[in-house]
């Protein structure tokens, strides 16, 4: 069989079509919605950073349209997700539960994320952490008083919350729901009763799952993508050994000297790709925990995009801002805003926007931006939406107008 051939702008859309973003959603969003958008990334990553709405509920919002925050935390509390280390952290279908479960097992593999040196000489602590658990029920860090004399911060955490994070990492505690964003853990077996661990895939059946999830979530991949998306130890699992099973499909991609594969869920999608028949609408904002954008390399490889988060740059050494959000405009990565929400004065302010080099302005441009922009302030609670800078400047006059005209239209 002849591998298609694939422009780069095409692949481009399978990867988004995959991902559940070449178009706009039409139908208002339900939480069917919300728990179908994550299946379909496989892993929702978690992050605090709230200057907009936090990360996995900006990510659902740019896939399903506006929707209520609370039902991401009821699919928790009900037992549809779970949370733990995939990408980063994250929420996760409890159906892939299983295979995660090696981790937890093996725990050690994860590197920093579990302190086992630290729980080997705090074991007295950690057991009387589960204990308390055990006899009261659920509980967050807030529960434990500090008795260690230290104070607060994020490198300084108290042995408690220490050791809910231990147990957590060795899945002897799940999160059984969050409670303002906080974490609220519960003993496994409560959270997930009758989970056996004789249900758990062989590691090699878990190696094979991961990649051809990963590849069924990215639409279109390169080998050198798919180990990231999971955040999957060596040795890894050639995708070209599932391809000559028949578990993957072969494409190529122009200019690209390595194939890519695609998932064979995707075989319709990858024809209509070929025949020109996926057309990018959509025009949105996206966090920079999307995984349209968390794999740097990718970004680049696939939209020339490069892409870097500031939070972590000291001030003075930041080109773009703070938390930049990546702007994605039919089927291109067209530039970068800093944002920020003042939710008690109602506004969005659009402290930077950068276009992409060589991105053109036009009249259907603008209007595209103004309306991403209006509809994701609004979702915000954020019925004005001011611009404070934009390179090119030239962009300012014609941007801040049709943001009028678009607030004004949906007042």
């Amino acid at each position: 069989m002849n591998e298609p051939i694939l422009t780069p702008a095409v692949a481009r859309n399978l990867h988004l079509a995959a991902q559940g973003m070449l178009q706009a959603k039409r139908a208002r969003a339900t939480q069917a919605d919300v728990l179908a958008a994550i299946r379909r990334m496989g892993v929702l990553q978690i992050d605090t950073i709230s200057v907009v709405a936090r990360s996995p509920y900006l990510v659902l919002w740019s896939r399903v349209g506006d929707y209520d925050p609370d039902w991401l935390d009821q699919l928790l509390a009900e037992g549809r997700l779970f949370e733990y280390w995939a990408h980063e952290a994250c929420f996760i279908p409890i159906e892939d539960y299983g295979l995660y479960r090696h981790r937890m097992v093996d725990p050690g593999s994860l590197g920093w994320k579990y302190a086992g040196t630290w729980l080997a000489s705090h074991r007295e602590e950690v057991e009387r952490v589960l204990a308390h658990i055990r006899t009261n029920g659920p509980a967050r860090s807030a529960d434990f008083g500090r008795t260690d004399g230290k104070a607060g911060g994020w490198w300084a955490w108290k042995p408690e919350k220490r050791a809910l994070e231990v147990l957590f990492t060795t899945g002897r505690l799940m999160i059984a729901r969050r409670q303002q964003f906080h974490r609220v853990y519960d003993l496994a077996e409560r959270v997930l009763p009758g989970w056996d661990d004789a249900r758990m895939p062989s590691i090699d059946a878990t190696r094979r799952r991961f990649v051809l999830d990963a590849v069924r979530a990215l639409g279109v991949a390169k080998a050198a993508w798919i180990p990231d998306y999971h955040r999957t130890k060596p040795p890894h699992l050639d995708p070209a050994r599932l391809a000559d099973e028949g578990l993957l499909l072969r494409a190529r991609v122009e200019g690209w000297k390595e194939p890519v594969y695609v998932h064979p869920d995707h075989a319709a999608l990858l024809g209509q790709a070929v025949d020109g028949g996926l057309q990018a609408t959509l025009t949105s904002v996206l966090s920079p925990f999307d995984p349209i954008v968390w794999d740097r390399r990718r970004a680049l490889d696939l939209f020339g995009f490069d892409y870097r988060l500031e939070c972590y740059t000291p001030a003075e050494k930041r080109r773009y801002g703070y938390f930049t959000l990546p702007l994605l405009r039919r089927g291109a990565l067209v530039g970068r805003v800093d944002a920020k929400a003042h939710r008690k004065s109602g506004v969005f302010e659009l402290k930077s926007l950068v276009l992409e080099p060589g991105v053109r302005s036009s009249d259907r441009f603008v209007r595209d931006l103004a309306a991403a922009f209006a509809r994701c302030a609004r979702w915000h609670g954020c019925p004005r939406v001011v611009l404070a800078h934009a390179e090119p400047a030239a962009l300012a006059a014609p941007l801040a107008a049709a943001l009028g005209q678009t607030l004004a239209a949906a007042a």
